[in-house]
C-alpha cells in the first residue's frame, strides 16, 4: 500500500488553480532572494487593494451615481441658446389688384437674423421622480455586486493560501520519508561492507530511495504552482518568494471556533441580497408604469431677438426682442393599451422574482445545513486522522528500532514507513478540507469581516 505524491501534487494544484486573478502592490521591503512570510489576512488585504474585478465593480457604482445625477438634472431648468442667419435670394412676390390694375409687389427682407434663449422646467412629472428612486436602487445593486466580487476574491485567496500550506506540509512529510529511506539505505550499505547484508538488500533499499526522489520533485512543483496562484491573486511579482507564516498543524488550534458560532443566517448572502434589490426595483417599476396615466405639467420661457434688413448683412441691423412664457399640460388619454400592458408586464416580473426568491431561500438553507454537516464530519475526521498519525508514528519508531537490531525485515520497515506517511498526509488533508469548507461557508453566509473590519 503506497501513497503517491503525484496524486497529491495534482490534487493540490487543482485546488490552487481554481483561483482567479488579481493585481496589488508589491511590498517594498521584500527582496527577491528572501521568502516573504505572510499571513492569510495580509494576502486578502493585498488582493482587495487593486484587484481588477473589484476596481471594475467600484467604477460601476460610480457610473450609476453619475447616471442618477443625470436623471436629477432633468428636475432643473434646461436652457438652450440658438442663433440663425438667413439670406433670401428671391423675395416673395405678391400680386394685388389696386385701382382696377393688377400689380406685383415683392415682400420680405434679404437678411434675417434671429437668436435667443429657450428655457424649460418640469413642474409635475411623477415618472421622473420615480426614475430617481429607481436609480437609487440601481446604485445599491451595484454596491452589492462589488461586495459579491470581494467575497468571491476572499474565498479564492483563502483556498489558494490553504492549498499552499497543504503542499508545503505534504512536501515536508515526503522529505522525512526520504531522509528515513536514505538512513536505511546507508545502513544496509554499511552492513553489506561488513558482510552482514546481501547485495540484494542494498539494491532494494537504494531503489526505494530513488523512487521517492520523483515524488519530492512533484511536491516541489505543486508548491510552486500554489505560490504562483496566490501571487497572481495578490498581483505580486513572480520573483518574490512567498510562504505562509503558519502551518496546517498550527491552524488546527484556532480553526474550530468559527463554525460553532456561524449559525445559519443567510440574510447576508450576496445572491439573496441582489434578488431582494431586484424585487425592490421591480416594485418601483410597477409604480413607474402606473404613473404613465398621470398628467404632466411643464413651464417654458422663450426670448429672442430678430433683425430684418436688405443689402449688406452687416449693415442696418436693428434687433427687436420677442419673449413669451407658458405652461404645457399633457394628459394621457389613449395609447392603444400600451400603458396598461406595460403595468401588467412589470407585475408579472415581480411575481417571477417572488417565486425565485422562495426557491433561492430554500436552496440556500439546504446548502448551509449541508455545509455545517460537512464541517462537523471533517472535524471528526481530523481527530481520527490525528490519532491514527500518532499510532502510525509510534509503530514506525518501534519497527525502526527492531530493524536496526535485526529483529525486523526491510519489508516490515518499509510497510511501517508507508503507513506513517499515509497517516500524516491524511491528517493534513483533513485539516485542509476543514479550512476550505469553512471558507465556502463564509462565502455562502456572506461573511464580510475582511470587507468591513469594524463590524
Amino acid at each position: 500500500m503506497k501513497i503517491s505524491a503525484k496524486s497529491l501534487a495534482i490534487a493540490v494544484a487543482c485546488g490552487a488553480l481554481s483561483c482567479g486573478g488579481a493585481f496589488a502592490q508589491e511590498p517594498d521591503s521584500v527582496s527577491a532572494g528572501s521568502p516573504l512570510r505572510i499571513s492569510r489576512e495580509e494576502c486578502i488585504a493585498i488582493a482587495l487593494q487593486d484587484n481588477p474585478t473589484i476596481r471594475v465593480a467600484d467604477l460601476e457604482v460610480k457610473r450609476l451615481d453619475y447616471s442618477k445625477k443625470e436623471i436629477q438634472g432633468a428636475l432643473f431648468p434646461s436652457i438652450d441658446f440658438s442663433g440663425a442667419y438667413q439670406r433670401t435670394i428671391d423675395l416673395q412676390t405678391m400680386r394685388m389688384n389696386l385701382g382696377g390694375e393688377s400689380q406685383s409687389l415683392r415682400v420680405g427682407s434679404q437678411n434675417t437674423w434671429n437668436f435667443g434663449f429657450a428655457a424649460q422646467m418640469p413642474i409635475i412629472s411623477p415618472s421622473l421622480w420615480k426614475s430617481i428612486q429607481i436609480s437609487d436602487v440601481q446604485i445599491l445593486s451595484a454596491l452589492e455586486t462589488a461586495r459579491s466580487s470581494k467575497l468571491d476574491l476572499i474565498d479564492q485567496v483563502n483556498k489558494a493560501y490553504y492549498a499552499l500550506m497543504l503542499a508545503i506540509a505534504s512536501r515536508d512529510v515526503l522529505q522525512d520519508n526520504y531522509d528515513i529511506a536514505k538512513f536505511n539505505a546507508d545502513l544496509y550499505k554499511q552492513q553489506f561492507d561488513y558482510g552482514t547484508a546481501s547485495e540484494y538488500d542494498v539494491l532494494r533499499s537504494s531503489v526505494a530511495l530513488k523512487n521517492i526522489e520523483p515524488e519530492l520533485l512533484q511536491a516541489d512543483i505543486a508548491i510552486k504552482q500554489c505560490q504562483l496562484s496566490l501571487k497572481v491573486l495578490m498581483g505580486m511579482d513572480y520573483a518574490v518568494d512567498i510562504m505562509p507564516n503558519v502551518t496546517l498543524a498550527e491552524m488546527q488550534r484556532d480553526m474550530y471556533a468559527y463554525p460553532l458560532g456561524a449559525g445559519d443566517n443567510i440574510s447576508n448572502n450576496s445572491s439573496l441580497r441582489s434578488l431582494d434589490l431586484q424585487r425592490k426595483m421591480l416594485e418601483k417599476t410597477v409604480t413607474l408604469r402606473k404613473f404613465a396615466y398621470i398628467p404632466t405639467l411643464g413651464l417654458s420661457y422663450n426670448v429672442s431677438w430678430l433683425s430684418l434688413s436688405n443689402g449688406s448683412p452687416f449693415k442696418g441691423l436693428e434687433f427687436n426682442p420677442y419673449s413669451n412664457v407658458g405652461l404645457g399640460l399633457s394628459i394621457p388619454i389613449f395609447s392603444g393599451g400600451a400603458r396598461y400592458h406595460a403595468v401588467k408586464q412589470a407585475e408579472v416580473q415581480l411575481k417571477e422574482i417572488e417565486f425565485q426568491r422562495e426557491y433561492l431561500v430554500n436552496s440556500l438553507n439546504m446548502q448551509v445545513e449541508l455545509a455545517l454537516d460537512n464541517i462537523n464530519r471533517e472535524a471528526e475526521q481530523i481527530a481520527s486522522s490525528q490519532e491514527s498519525m500518532k499510532q502510525a508514528a509510534k509503530a514506525h519508531e518501534i519497527m525502526q528500532k527492531s530493524f536496526e537490531i535485526g529483529a525486523a525485515s526491510y519489508l516490515d520497515l518499509r510497510d511501517s514507513e508507508l503507513a506513517n506517511t499515509t497517516a500524516q498526509l491524511a491528517y493534513y488533508q483533513s485539516i485542509y478540507n476543514f479550512l476550505v469548507s469553512s471558507s465556502e461557508l463564509d462565502l455562502l453566509l456572506g461573511k464580510e469581516d475582511f470587507i468591513n473590519p469594524a463590524k
